[in-house]
């Protein structure tokens, strides 16, 4: 069941055909812009893409061209994926269509993998029968004497044709180029990139010092002045802007909040990126004018509203007081779940039971020692899936018994499995869950998924040719094998010389990044006491194309996850449920995880199977929907940094920081810490650092 269907079925009903999200208009009375959430971006990418198949028939019915503002990216590759099916399909042509594309780094040249022009020929215009004088680009090649002429007769291009009828932006901290501060009677113009841009596009271009200084760009008027304007956003670090697109003020700080004003603006988001709007992060804040405003109360949403009173009152949870509620819009949940006192206990007792010293489940009680009812209750809880204990005393016995290593108790060795997107996923988000799984006697097995080659810098590569170079000479390994690593070691610096930024890599160092990877994997398992043979590197081949842009999942990828789950049958996963991933790796490792579940989920073995979503390297779980959280001492705090630092190609400055400059240990401590605090100001057990984790339903 997906975030906002659990937790604000009241408010949001999900339509089954379509995957929108609908709801009494009155809950969206904070939104200025018709928003339309959708369950996942597949169905963003439908709806938009039947929306310009649409347009293009009347433009056409009327005897007119379809004229388009396209944009580049990730966010749009879906929707030109449905164009281009819709095409093969014979359900549209896109002959009779004028394109204009929104912007283009400059100086840049059309061939160059991250030239703009060269994404929309090989991601749509190479693939459907629009004619080549239709399309109009920004040219990045234009000598900097012609500029003013070029960016006036674009300009004047798109008035001619009688300007863009239906305008397709994804949203962020800038729109096209325009980044915050631009005014919102600009033109198409030449702009400087600011140095926050050029780190976002860092990734692309193997570095910031390969990031041009400046673009081409449409300005906000241009873009405004199209007829019809769609606004698309994806996943969780889109939240925050989407929310002030569409419920702050208009402010030259979010350039999306002008299109407020549109007269025919649709901002379309998946329910990731709806996370922060009000219906579904507040909705009893939302005051009707004139009729009652009905909530369903979900058990889900009731835990975020007593937690959201909690904190922002600053009181922990058990002295949350009835006028309290009522003061702050929250009568009706007391009414649903009320009263106070028990509402306060049933999220305390909630929480309480979350706390698990114990993450491959309870230890069986030893033989001579006492066996209690809430013994009996904790375990048959666990092995329900079900945390959720009647007695507030449970917690107190977990907490006592995490630490007792004395003998008297034996934990139930059981085959688990951590899926790690990168080499390194698996200790930045769960390197202390990962270390007590291997200290209380489980069989744990590790699977690095993708080789993470890309993430590895040139001259480390460089660096470990010459390693191997001068360990062949120095035992004397032989006159060809000493040859042979020569002939790599000459080849590998040769590339790197005339290399280009962003050129795929040669396939010699490619191996070599992949090993670097996979030697800082082992080592970092090692620590954390995994046996070498539970070690697995499962190279997905989608991952394997040597530049940032990916392929798309396919069914050798599954056929490789089904096949090493068959192998393993594990009765607890832990997978990677961080989809904030920039280049969006972790969410196609997800789906490779969850379609061989699904083709397995018969197996007598895998119904019996636990599932569980860590976060961590680009965010962190909501409390509310923690539904296990694994304390950390200081000591084990400690462990986990160690381990981390095992991956010593990502450490001091990784390739792909993303915008966050922090390294990514210091990252997870502070996540860990933040979350241990939550738990502490709610009125729990205080913990130098928390690790949380949501579990997956396996469907049946």
């Amino acid at each position: 069941m997906s975030t906002i269907q659990q937790q604000y079925s009241g408010v949001n009903k999900i339509n089954s055909e379509t995957g929108l999200f609908e709801c009494n208009e009155e809950f969206k009375s904070k939104e200025k812009l018709e928003t339309l959430v959708y369950q996942d971006p597949e169905q963003v990418n439908i709806f938009i893409a039947s929306e310009i198949v649409k347009a293009i028939e009347a433009a056409n019915s009327n005897g007119k061209p379809l004229v388009l503002g396209l944009t580049c990216g990730s966010t749009p590759s879906g929707v030109y994926d449905q164009l281009v099916k819709l095409y093969k399909e014979n359900k549209v042509s896109f002959k009779n269509v004028i394109t204009f594309n929104v912007d283009e780094y400059y100086p840049i040249e059309r061939t160059r993998i991250q030239s703009f022009y060269r994404y929309m020929q090989e991601n749509l215009f190479e693939l459907i029968d629009i004619k080549k004088e239709n399309i109009n680009f920004l040219n990045g090649e234009i000598p900097e004497s012609e500029i003013d002429k070029h960016l006036k007769e674009y300009e004047e291009k798109i008035e001619k044709v009688g300007g863009i009828d239906f305008m397709l932006i994804p949203i962020g901290k800038r729109i096209g180029f325009n980044e915050a501060g631009s005014l919102a009677n600009t033109k198409t113009r030449l702009v400087d990139l600011e140095q926050n841009t050029r780190i976002d596009a860092a990734s692309d271009f193997f570095g910031t010092e390969h990031v041009p200084h400046h673009a081409l760009t449409m300005g906000l008027s241009t873009m405004f002045n199209a007829k019809r304007v769609i606004l698309m956003a994806f996943s969780e670090g889109k939240a925050s802007i989407v929310q002030k697109t569409t419920e702050g003020e208009i402010t030259q700080s979010i350039p999306s909040s002008i299109f407020q004003r549109h007269q025919k603006c649709q901002l379309i988001i998946d329910e990731a990126a709806a996370v922060e709007i009000t219906r579904c992060k507040q909705p009893w804040v939302i005051h009707s004018t004139g009729t009652t405003l009905t909530i369903k109360w979900s058990p889900l949403l009731a835990r975020k509203a007593v937690i959201w009173l909690s904190l922002k009152l600053g009181k922990p949870i058990l002295k949350l007081e009835e006028e309290e509620y009522h003061d702050h819009n929250l009568s009706s949940l007391l009414k649903a779940f009320g009263p106070c006192h028990n509402l306060n206990l049933k999220v305390f007792r909630y929480l309480q039971s979350t706390i698990n010293g114990w993450p491959g489940g309870r230890p069986t009680q030893h033989p001579t020692s006492p066996k209690t009812n809430s013994d009996d209750n904790n375990n048959n809880n666990h092995n329900n899936n079900n945390h959720h204990h009647d007695s507030s005393f449970d917690q107190i016995n977990i907490i006592n018994e995490m630490w007792d290593y004395d003998g008297n108790i034996k934990p139930t060795s059981k085959r688990v499995i951590v899926f790690s997107p990168h080499p390194d996923d698996d200790v930045i988000s769960m390197g202390g869950t990962f270390i007590r799984l291997c200290d209380q006697g489980h069989k744990v097995h590790v699977a690095y998924q993708t080789s993470g080659n890309i993430a590895v810098w040139d001259d480390d590569a460089v660096r470990f040719a010459n390693f191997a170079s001068e360990f062949s000479k120095l035992f004397s390994l032989g006159t060809e094998s000493t040859e042979k690593s020569n002939n790599i070691e000459k080849g590998v610096n040769e590339f790197i010389k005339t290399k280009k930024p962003g050129q795929p890599d040669s396939k010699d160092i490619q191996l070599i990044k992949g090993l670097i990877r996979k030697t800082e994997a082992r080592a970092g398992a090692r620590y954390a006491g995994v046996a070498p043979d539970r070690i697995h590197f499962l190279d997905l081949p989608f991952y394997e194309t040597g530049a940032v842009k990916k392929k798309p999942l396919g069914e050798e990828d599954i056929e490789i996850m089904v096949k090493f789950l068959e192998s393993i049958k594990p009765e607890i996963i832990f997978a990677a449920g961080d989809l904030s991933d920039p280049h969006g790796t972790h969410r196609v490792c997800l789906k490779a995880i969850l379609s061989a579940i699904d083709r397995l989920k018969t197996k007598d073995w895998m119904k019996e199977c636990q599932v569980w979503l860590y976060r961590g390297a680009w965010q962190e779980w909501e409390p509310e929907r923690i539904e296990m959280a694994v304390p950390m001492s200081p000591f084990e705090l400690m462990r986990k940094r160690m381990s981390i630092f095992k991956h010593q190609s990502q450490k001091d400055v990784p390739a792909f920081p993303g915008t966050d400059k922090r390294e990514f240990w210091v990252r997870a401590e502070c996540r860990n810490r933040e979350t241990a605090k939550i738990y502490d100001n709610l009125g729990l057990t205080e913990f130098e650092a928390m690790e949380a984790f949501v579990s997956y339903k396996i469907p049946q």
